[in-house]
């Protein structure tokens, strides 16, 4: 079964930027819509970016623009580009596939902290 480590978080001022890497093991991911997400403390967890297998990308509202997903599929890695970040971009954030019924067990994310 497939597995994603996530890390590369940390403590960033806003407006600063900070770079997120998810590597996955096990077969499928090549063929896979990857996806990072985010949880909040007391908040449900939220989808941030979509990429295809492809290479075709989605953001959701709160960070087009300023945030930027790739995948690497010869290395099975999916990275995420984080600019410009605010406050409220404070989350651990994880990454899986896309598609729910796919998903494998959620990993133990990487803490992104936005403050100054």
């Amino acid at each position: 079964q497939v597995q994603f480590v996530e890390s590369g978080g940390g403590l960033v001022q806003p407006g600063g930027s900070l770079r997120l890497s998810c590597a996955a093991s096990g077969s499928g991911f090549s063929i896979s819509a990857m996806a990072w997400f985010r949880q909040a403390p007391g908040k449900q967890r939220e989808w941030v970016a979509l990429i295809t297998n492809s290479g075709g990308t989605n953001y959701a509202d709160s960070v087009k623009g300023r945030f930027t997903i790739s995948r690497d599929n010869a290395k099975n890695t999916v990275n995420l580009q984080m600019n410009s970040v605010k406050p409220e971009d404070t989350a651990v954030y994880y990454c899986n596939r896309f598609v729910s019924t796919m998903r494998a067990p959620w990993g133990q994310g990487t803490q992104v902290t936005v403050s100054s």
